[in-house]
């Protein structure tokens, strides 16, 4: 194998039918901020929260699934997408988003032995949005973390 890749940025670009919808829900409801904009693709950055590092910061695109970037038997919506979204307290956040601001959940709100309490929600097309809080896992899970 030759030497590894030499990243200078890492981020996920969501295939969508629904541009604009999937921009109101990552820029209303999760804090990102848009970055640039064309009628064919959106780039979004969240700065992180307190605590994070200066150079924190997090990248996400969305881009219409039938624009010519993408080759003609790939133009898709997203799949079997699920993105993490690691918070401090879940238990606000699910006031926040499933209580107050009335998003169904995929997956309602518990605490899991592997070490997570969390719930699912979903975008506009359907991408899964887990909002996470780590917690200590237990039982066999406990043993499993390096």
């Amino acid at each position: 194998m030759g030497s590894a890749m030499r990243l200078t940025s890492l981020y996920a670009v969501i295939c969508t039918a629904r541009l604009k919808e999937s921009r109101d829900f990552y820029t209303g409801l999760l804090g990102f901020t848009t970055t640039f904009e064309a009628d064919w693709y959106v780039s979004l950055r969240h700065p992180g929260g307190p605590g994070a590092p200066a150079e924190a910061g997090y990248e996400l695109a969305l881009l219409d699934h039938t624009h010519p970037t993408l080759p003609e038997d790939r133009r898709a919506t997203a799949r079997g997408l699920l993105l993490n979204f690691e918070v401090e307290d879940v238990d606000a956040e699910w006031q926040r988003l499933v209580v107050r601001e009335g998003l169904e959940p995929v997956l309602g709100l518990r605490s899991e032995e592997f070490g997570q309490r969390h719930f699912i929600v979903a975008d506009p097309d359907g991408v899964l949005i887990d909002v996470i809080t780590p917690i200590a896992p237990t039982g066999e899970y406990a043993a499993q973390y390096a």
